[in-house]
């Protein structure tokens, strides 16, 4: 089972498509049926039913096992690389939303004190932030949601650090019928409009079901959620210092840090600099 099979096989069974799975992994679709054709011929067995796509009951367990294994190599990988380079390293990953000038700031000092450092940034959706820190491809992670004021984020990793707080608020346009309201509660929204951001804000990491998409905008830039917002395609929950709208008294918006183990120097100091007073 060589691994660039196994992704190919995970990445079918994920899209429920071998053309979306070509699309993702930039093959040919032709080459992505001679890659799971030769996986079934290793292992002696269909993986995959054609019309229409879906797991065999041997494709589910090999799919159990595949990304197991897949994160364990790219663990491994980024394991043996940290190892081999030289110091200097520090690999930030963050949501959109995570982004403040503190953020900056303590980038801008932990650069100074090191002039050969070499720094990268990655912005995300906050599974692909958990998932790169799990596996080494970051050194520090600081991802953001929205939660009741005394819960953490649900996240689905221990030991995340709490570095800013601050409002929530349903971001609608300025001439909307509710934007003189002082406050406003989320099921009082149900039959509204709204704007799923995955990246930025998606809907299902909200306490409410069934809220209602008008658009789906799958980028990153909060500046453009912003104008689709004021344009009247949609509502959306937006941290108070990011944007203007209506107070949701029962939530708030947090950002929290999680650090990989081992990562070196400059992602400690980073994380002592944001996790500070």
């Amino acid at each position: 089972m060589e691994p660039h099979l196994l992704r190919t096989f995970v990445a079918v069974a994920e899209t429920g498509s071998f053309s979306a799975a070509a699309g993702r992994l930039r093959y040919t679709q032709s080459a992505v049926s001679q890659q799971i054709a030769a996986l079934e011929a290793d292992l002696g067995t269909p993986l995959l039913t054609r019309r229409p796509v879906a797991l065999t009951p041997a494709g589910e367990r090999l799919h159990r096992h595949a990304a197991i294994i897949l994160v364990r190599l790219a663990a491994a990988r980024a394991d043996v690389t940290r190892a081999v380079a030289p110091p200097g390293r520090l690999a930030v990953g963050l949501t959109p939303l995570a982004w403040s000038k503190r953020v900056s700031d303590a980038l801008t000092r932990i650069r100074a004190e090191s002039a050969r450092l070499s720094s990268r940034v990655l912005v995300a959706d906050r599974d692909r932030i958990v998932a790169a820190s799990a596996t080494g491809e970051i050194d520090i992670a600081l991802v953001d949601g929205f939660t009741a004021p005394n819960d953490p984020l649900p996240l689905p990793v221990a030991g995340a650090v709490r570095v800013a707080e601050d409002g929530a608020v349903v971001a609608l346009p300025r001439d909307h019928p509710l934007a003189g309201r002082p406050t406003l509660q989320l099921a009082d929204l149900t039959e509204a409009y709204w704007i799923d951001a995955p990246v930025v804000s998606p809907l299902t990491h909200l306490p409410v079901d069934a809220l209602r998409t008008g658009l789906r905008y799958e980028g990153a830039d909060v500046a453009v959620l912003l104008g689709l917002i004021e344009a009247g395609h949609g509502l959306s929950v937006l941290p108070s210092g990011v944007a203007r709208g209506v107070l949701l008294p029962r939530m708030v918006h947090r950002v929290e840090l999680l650090a990989t183990p081992g990562a070196g120097v400059p992602a400690t100091r980073l994380s002592e600099l944001l996790a500070g007073p």
